[in-house]
């Protein structure tokens, strides 16, 4: 049984950064892509940044530059860290299991969300 559970979002100034993490358990994440999507209330869900298992990384081209994606495999855990901090990057922020790196479209298993809102 997968669980992804996140933490780490907040209220933050425009220019801010916040740390998003992802507690994984049920899954051997180090063996496949993880990644973190984003989805604003009457907004399609939008695939954010992916790592894979030999630890190449994906952005949209919304994030890269301001982004980092990483991954902690003895904690079982996955980080989005964020810099720079628009108003439009505000939106809810999944951690996802199983995901299509490339494209960032297809994510196979999510957690619960955190909130992130930056004004």
């Amino acid at each position: 049984h997968v669980q992804l559970v996140e933490s780490g979002g907040g209220s933050v100034q425009a220019g801010g950064s916040l740390r998003l993490a992802c507690a994984v358990s049920g899954y051997t994440y180090s063996s496949y892509c993880m990644g973190w999507f984003r989805q604003a209330p009457g907004k399609e869900r939008e695939g954010v940044a992916a790592i894979a298992s030999d630890g190449m990384t994906s952005y949209a081209s919304s994030v890269k530059g301001r982004s980092t994606i990483s991954k902690d495999n003895a904690k079982n855990t996955l980080y989005l860290q964020m810099n720079s901090l628009k108003p439009e990057d505000t939106a809810m922020y999944y951690c996802a299991a199983d995901c299509e790196i490339t494209t960032l479209r297809y994510f196979g298993y999510w957690g619960q969300g955190t909130q992130v809102t930056v004004s």
